[in-house]
Formats: C-alpha cells, sequence, structure tokens
C-alpha cells in the first residue's frame, strides 16, 4: 500500500491546476487545410469541481479537436462545486458549465435562470465506497458499520432513501460526518469502514493508494437519477442557439470518443493535468464512462433528457433535499432536448485529428 505521501500528491496536482491549468486548456486558433486564417469563438466552461482524472474526456475533446473543428477556442475552468458553477453560468461569468444535475434543480427552484442542455452523464455516480479489505462486498455487509459523509451534502439528504431500499432501519448503519478532504484519511486509517461518494472520484483515489476500491452503486437499488450535464444561461440559448448547439456537438462527440479511446484519452489529460498515476486515471476513466448510457438515452440518442428522468429528479429533490417551488418547478423550465444533437449508440465518433 503507498503512504498518504502519495495521496497528497494527488492534491497537490488539484492545487497546482487551480493555479496554471486554465490557461493551458486554451485551444489556439488555428488554420484551414488552404492555409486561410480561422476566426474562433473564445468560450469559458467550468467543470464542477476542481480538475480530476474524471475530467479526462473534456481535455481529451479540447487536444482532439472536436471544439476547434465547431469553431470554438474553448477555456476550461476549475469548479469549486456545482453550486458555485451554476451560478458562475447565471452571472455570466463562464458561459458553459459542467453541473450535478440535481444541484442545477435546486438551484432553479430559487429563481436561476440556467437549463440543463446535454445530459453526459446518463446516471449519477452516486455510491458508497470502501475497500476490498473491509470485507464489505454487498449493501447487507452494512449493517452494523459506519460510513462517513459530508454533511449537507445531497447523499446525506437521500441517505434514509438508500437504507430504505436496502431494506435496513435507522440504527442499522451509523453514519458520521467528515470534510472531504478527511473522508479517504479516515476510511484508510480505519476510522469508518465506508465513505458515501462519488465513485468517479474516490474510487481511483483509492487506486492511487494501491487499494482496491469496493464500489456500491445507488443506482444497485433503484435510485437512478440523472448525473451531471451541460448547462447554459437561458440568455445564451437564446441569443446565441447556434454557438450552444456547436459547444453540445464538441462535448458529446468528444466525450464518446474518449470512452471509446481511453488510453489517448488518459494521454490527452496529462497534457493539462499532472499528478495522477496511469491507474488512477484509467480507472476514473472506466467510471465515468460507465454512466454515458441507459436505457433512455439508448432509445432517444447520447445527450438527451425526458420529462419522466426530469419529473423524478423534481420528485426526489423536493422530499428529499429541500427544493423551493417544487410545483411551480415543470420538466421544461429545468431542460431541453432542442440544442443537443442526439447520438446512436452504434455510431462511431472520429477524432478531427484522424
Amino acid at each position: 500500500m503507498k503512504n498518504v505521501g502519495t495521496l497528497k500528491k494527488s492534491f497537490v496536482g488539484i492545487a497546482a491546476a487551480f493555479t496554471a491549468l486554465s490557461l493551458a486548456s486554451c485551444s489556439s486558433a488555428g488554420n484551414t487545410s488552404s492555409g486561410d486564417e480561422v476566426s474562433l469563438t473564445k468560450v469559458k466552461m467550468m467543470t464542477d469541481v476542481a480538475f480530476l482524472p474524471k475530467h479526462a474526456p473534456f481535455f481529451s475533446a479540447l487536444e482532439q479537436g472536436f471544439f476547434k473543428q465547431e469553431g470554438i477556442d474553448l477555456e476550461i475552468l476549475p469548479g469549486t462545486g456545482s453550486n458555485n458553477t451554476v451560478v458562475a453560468v447565471d452571472t455570466g461569468k463562464v458561459d458553459f458549465g459542467w453541473a450535478d444535475f440535481g444541484v442545477t434543480v435546486l438551484n432553479q427552484g430559487k429563481g436561476v435562470e440556467v437549463k440543463q442542455i446535454a445530459l453526459v452523464q446518463g446516471t449519477s455516480a452516486y455510491a458508497t465506497v470502501t475497500t476490498a479489505k473491509s470485507g464489505i462486498k454487498t449493501w447487507e455487509d452494512l449493517k452494523g458499520k459506519t460510513v462517513a459523509t459530508e454533511g449537507g451534502g445531497a447523499m446525506t439528504a437521500m441517505w434514509p432513501l438508500a437504507m430504505e431500499r436496502i431494506g435496513f432501519k435507522e440504527g442499522d448503519v451509523k453514519v458520521v460526518h467528515a470534510a472531504s478532504e478527511a473522508k479517504i484519511p479516515g476510511l484508510l486509517a480505519g476510522q469508518w469502514d465506508a465513505n458515501l461518494a462519488l465513485f468517479v472520484s474516490d474510487a481511483p483515489v483509492l487506486v492511487g493508494q494501491g487499494e482496491e476500491p469496493t464500489v456500491l452503486k445507488w443506482s444497485e437499488l433503484g435510485i437512478s437519477l440523472y448525473g451531471n450535464g451541460i448547462i447554459a444561461a437561458d440568455d445564451t440559448i437564446k441569443n446565441d442557439p447556434e454557438l450552444t448547439k456547436a459547444f453540445t456537438r464538441a462535448v458529446t462527440q468528444g466525450f464518446l470518443w474518449a470512452c471509446a479511446n481511453q488510453d489517448l484519452a488518459a494521454k490527452d489529460l496529462s497534457k493539462h493535468v499532472s499528478g495522477f498515476d496511469d491507474a488512477v486515471v484509467q480507472t476514473a476513466l472506466e467510471g465515468q464512462c460507465s454512466l454515458v448510457w441507459t436505457d433512455e438515452n439508448e432509445a432517444q440518442g447520447y445527450g438527451t433528457m425526458s420529462d419522466e428522468g426530469v419529473d423524478k429528479t423534481i420528485a426526489i429533490a423536493a422530499e428529499f433535499l429541500g427544493l423551493e417551488n417544487a410545483d411551480g418547478l415543470k420538466a421544461a423550465d429545468v431542460y431541453t432536448n432542442e440544442l443537443v444533437e442526439p447520438i446512436q449508440k452504434d455510431t462511431v465518433v472520429r477524432s478531427p485529428q484522424e
């Protein structure tokens, strides 16, 4: 098992990303094959949190030229939580954001004027994460154990629903609150048995520590909500629909290309984000890409959403997350499919670099 220094190395890489990587992520204006200069539109996109291996598909889409192909000079900025990303898009600090669907809905209930315009994660990455040596292999193994979660987070609020789905009663699992940065060190130190976490984030860190992660996905309990998607301000959608369509094309095509070419996507990430071992990046990519396809978008096309799926999120947010104005929030207020070109599962996406 690697020591805590390796874990710190990952967080150092994240901190460095805040100061330098947004500049490194800019693509430069290129030329056409005839040598004529191409005029690119400068666009800013903010991720949900600080740059992590799970963001590899975005950097790969940038490196492979998907954005440049659409006439976009993209700058990727690190986020500090989906809530702040939603606010940054609403206030015009950035043009587009990558944010948790549920968090977007909560902000829309408060009157924030943004919409989800392309669903990147067909289902959420909510999970209970631990190590193989914990002995926890199934949901039933959690009985009598202690799990750590971040106070006030969505997963904390929804844990009673997960307990109900498992068939547990109150007290069967002890819940303790821990800061985000303390959850994995505490797990490795044996302070608790498992974490409530996004497995695309925590499982790769455990791999970096030489641990084999065990992931119990909430979707296995039937808690299958939309994950992260691309958001845009209502004004952007209204005033620049062609740019918005071009951006969603670049994202959805680039994301699927990265998932089909994970080794190359990992190399693309390394040009912008350092400090992560190959195995860590590969674990993150495998997890991220496992969230892409669902029964719904296999039928409708990648990137799309539905009234039914949105209504489910609104209902969960109202019951567990304190959604304001739940009765007045309709699916049409939350999302639109008009700006995304659905991609069928059997489509072969080719890189503009090929």
